[in-house]
């Protein structure tokens, strides 16, 4: 049952509107006893030339309670709806209970294929801090469009390409140790990366010769091709662990270098279409009347870009899986770039450009470090995660010294605290990297949504009670308990709406939501205490599974792990 539906086609009927104009302006009230739903009648002052206070008392006198809907209240220009509290929690309560996991789950999606590329690390570079927001952020938008019925593809488009393997090769047989990197492959290569740098600014010299091989490798010489293909392997490994642990996978690991033999027709493309025109040397897309600088699709020395192979990689993906959208989860600062490529395939003829949307994201701060591979100064993430794990198994060997698992869930809930943390705010706010906030059990943070589901499943094992044939739902439509189910009803509306938006901090924000209503409820509404009726009992139980349920879900979509307690 779609209350929200029902409520529309109620006031559509009743006012003789098109229930798109109801639809778009319905709303959620600020305060539970403001009612379930809103139509603010300010829309129809101008139609009906009536106050809206006016039109929302005629309105109000043309409904009737049924069984759906208690009452509707004028309040000022609102149209407040009240649903009838048993009914509406019977149906939501049975619903999860009944779709399980399904609870949530759209079709919207049906036929269509969504792309998202993320993470894209640099080959043979230090898998850093910095890259989990890409990782974190694209990992639940691919999870949430798959979610509301999309088709999706997850990417890795790995920055396996340029001249800094040219810069790589050279240092590796200047000062490379082949049985060190075999053992720790991306500490001893950024160690001699960073040594390159170091030496090229004493022998400006190193940097041609750094040239000459990265050129030697774009013709594909056996020796060059060979180290290249060797530090990307010896990457990917690396690289794997610690996608492991944040439980994330790829579908694609088709990198820059995937796409070297393709750029070629994109030059012929644009310059077929006469978009090219030559500025100090270049080959560059004029996009002047979007008052956006040109876009170099050939250097001077007819060398192309990341552009050339960002549209050609555009091009590749088209044929190949006819997207509904294609998203790529790249920093903001990369706006810029990603604005130029996206015209520059307009101006080709490409209306699937449109389909293509940059979703960026802020920084990592420290207070006393900053990035920065060329100089060595950087932020393992697996060192990150190894040590969030370890703080939380800390945790928990000192308040539950008993707990047998101490282990396997101290890395459910330090990998999550992590996860949480990039994905509690709006994607292109900056972190402040803070241990206490992250493993806080009490405050805004996973360990707190994770406790309250282990909470919910401990309550249902000590119940024995898995049957609520029989739960009486006229019994439980206190407000603590209506608030906990309304909020279960609206899991779906925050999983489109982070779609919509590409944010998943709007799952984030409902199932911590969702967390401190259950809490809540659970404090003000005795469960298994021996003066609790049985068929109360049981309704209450019902909404203790369901809740379990919509956190496991909302938590899954964040990438996410739940334990079973704690």
């Amino acid at each position: 049952m779609d209350y929200r539906e029902y409520t529309i086609n109620k006031i559509a009927e009743a006012a003789g509107l098109e229930k798109s104009i109801i639809t778009a302006t319905i709303e959620i009230p600020p305060e539970q006893k403001l009612g379930d739903l809103a139509f603010p009648c300010f829309v129809l002052a101008k139609v009906l030339r009536k106050a809206p206070p006016v039109i929302a008392k005629e309105l109000a006198e043309k409904f009737s309670a049924d069984e759906h809907i208690a009452k509707a209240e004028a309040v000022g220009g609102y149209l407040n709806f009240f649903y009838n509290r048993e009914d509406f929690t019977k149906n939501v309560i049975n619903e999860v209970n009944t779709k399980k996991g399904d609870f949530g789950k759209s079709d919207i999606g049906s036929g269509k294929t969504v792309l998202v590329e993320f993470s894209s690390p640099n080959i043979a570079k230090p898998f850093h801090i910095g890259h989990l927001f890409s990782t974190a952020v694209g990992n639940s938008l691919e999870r949430i469009y798959r979610q509301l019925g999309y088709d999706t593809v997850k990417i890795n488009h790995l920055g396996d390409w340029g001249t800094q393997f040219g810069k790589l090769i050279c240092a590796y047989k200047k000062w490379g140790d082949k049985e060190a990197i075999e053992k720790n492959p991306i500490n001893e290569l950024l160690k001699i990366y960073v040594k390159f740098h170091e030496e090229a600014e004493k022998n400006p010299e190193l940097e041609d010769e750094a040239r000459e091989y990265f050129k030697k490798l774009e013709n594909g010489d056996k020796e060059e091709t060979e180290l290249w293909q060797h530090f990307r392997d010896l990457s990917l490994v690396e690289f794997k662990r610690v996608y492991d642990m944040l439980g994330v996978s790829f579908d694609s690991y088709a990198g820059e270098s995937f796409y070297t033999d393709k750029m070629s027709e994109i030059v012929d493309i644009l310059r077929e279409k006469n978009l090219l025109v030559e500025s100090d040397g270049a080959q560059v897309v004029d996009l002047s009347e979007l008052n956006v600088p040109p876009c170099i699709i050939l250097k001077s020395d007819g060398a192309t870009i990341y552009a050339t192979r960002d549209i050609a990689a555009a091009l590749y993906r088209h044929r190949t899986y006819n997207f509904y959208k294609n998203i790529y989860v790249v920093g903001t600062p990369q706006a810029l770039h990603f604005k130029q490529i996206f015209a520059v395939m307009k101006k080709a003829g490409w209306d699937w450009a449109d389909d293509c949307v940059h979703v960026g994201f802020g920084l990592v701060k420290f207070p006393d470090k900053k990035l920065s591979t060329r100089h060595g100064d950087v932020v393992f993430l697996e060192d990150v995660l190894k040590e969030s794990v370890q703080k939380t198994y800390d945790i928990i060997a000192e308040n539950s010294p008993e707990m047998e698992n101490k282990q396997e869930v101290a890395q459910k809930i330090g990998i999550g605290a992590i996860l949480y943390t990039f994905l509690k705010n709006s994607r292109e706010k900056d972190i402040v990297f803070s241990w206490d906030s992250m493993l806080d059990f009490e405050g805004e943070s996973a360990p707190y949504v994770q406790y309250s589901y282990a909470r919910g499943k401990s309550i249902l094992r000590r119940s024995g009670e898995c049957d609520f044939d029989g739960a009486d739902f006229s019994a439980v439509t206190s407000d603590d308990e209506y608030a906990l189910v309304s909020q279960l009803n609206e899991f779906g509306t925050a999983v489109a709406d982070a779609a919509d938006k590409n944010e998943p901090f709007y799952v984030n924000r409902y199932v911590t939501n969702l967390a401190r209503l259950f809490n809540k409820f659970y404090n003000s509404c005795p469960i298994l205490k021996e003066n609790v009726a049985p068929e109360v009992k049981k309704a209450r139980l019902a909404i203790v599974s369901a809740t379990c349920e919509v956190i496991h879900s909302a938590l899954g979509l964040l990438g996410i792990e739940t334990v079973e307690s704690m």
